[in-house]
């Protein structure tokens, strides 16, 4: 076939705008599966955008170290996820102290996800989005010095403060050596200098950690807690029980699941399930 300039030209025009089409099917990395607007927010916390917050470093979930950077993870892409089917093609994150988070202290937000677990106490601040996944609570050691389910309860624990995870080491286990930390990355740092024991925290956040040290540090046991992960709201928002339709709705076609066999178990390289459970 012998192409003419006109050919060429029209080539190109079908081209670029095969290609504008599909670059608008995405927010950052995460290819979006939903229909643009479908289920709109009538007023967002910023005009033009869905805002949402979270407490990084938070690996696999939020892949990168500031906002600026982070461009997927399970997080990241359901909160893209949900911009889109509101009606945005603009997703702002923003970081803040976990802390501040769990307290209730931030605002201009419109949904958090920071592997948040639901808890009544938590309820107290926040409305919840529906549960989108399910949490055990993770032992974390170096491999050169595990602890055991016969010594953890006289190991030097680490928690982060103000999680499930740090209620549990001392109001279920009993231990009472443990050092409380402002976020998770000084606790995996104490853990990797030989500071603490273990990290005892969410098991997928220990798995994550497991992966990023490259087998320095193993995850050896779990603790059944029955926890599941929710989006927190602003309380009383208007536009809470439209963003939940969202998520059921991902929750029903498949989305989230998805989602989860692409950042979560391939990232892992493990089943959760397969981590053995330790006796309270």
């Amino acid at each position: 076939m012998r192409f003419t300039k006109r050919t060429l030209i029209c080539a190109a025009a079908i081209f670029a705008f095969s290609t504008t089409a599909f670059a608008a099917d995405m927010i950052g990395n995460c290819e979006l599966t939903g229909k643009k607007g479908e289920t709109p927010i009538a007023t967002p916390a910023k005009a033009g955008q869905l805002t949402v917050e979270v407490s990084l470093p938070a690996p696999i979930w939020w892949n990168g170290d500031t906002p600026e950077s982070i461009k997927d993870g399970m997080e990241y892409c359901i909160a893209a996820e949900i911009a889109w089917r509101a009606g945005y093609d603009k997703l702002e994150v923003v970081n803040v102290g976990w802390d501040a988070l769990i307290a209730g202290q931030t605002s201009s937000f419109d949904l958090a996800m920071s592997e948040i677990s639901i808890t009544d106490e938590r309820k107290a601040v926040h409305d919840f989005s529906v549960p989108y996944f399910n949490s055990d609570i993770g032992v974390l050691t170096r491999a050169d010095a595990p602890v055991t389910e016969a010594s953890i309860a006289t190991a030097k624990i680490g928690v982060q403060q103000a999680t499930t995870g740090a209620a549990f080491v001392t109001d279920k286990l009993g231990i009472t050596n443990v050092q409380v930390y402002p976020d998770q990355g000084d606790m995996f740092a104490a853990l990797r200098s030989g500071q603490i024991d273990a990290a005892i925290t969410d098991t997928s956040i220990v798995l994550a950690e497991e992966l990023a040290t490259k087998g320095a540090s193993i995850a050896i046991g779990q603790y059944q807690t029955g926890e599941t992960y929710g989006a927190i709201y602003p309380k009383g928002n208007a536009n809470n029980p439209t963003i939940d339709k969202i998520f059921q709705a991902m929750i029903a076609d498949g989305t989230i699941k998805k989602l989860g066999a692409k950042y979560l178990a391939a990232a892992w390289g493990k089943d959760p399930a397969s981590i053995p459970y330790f006796k309270q």
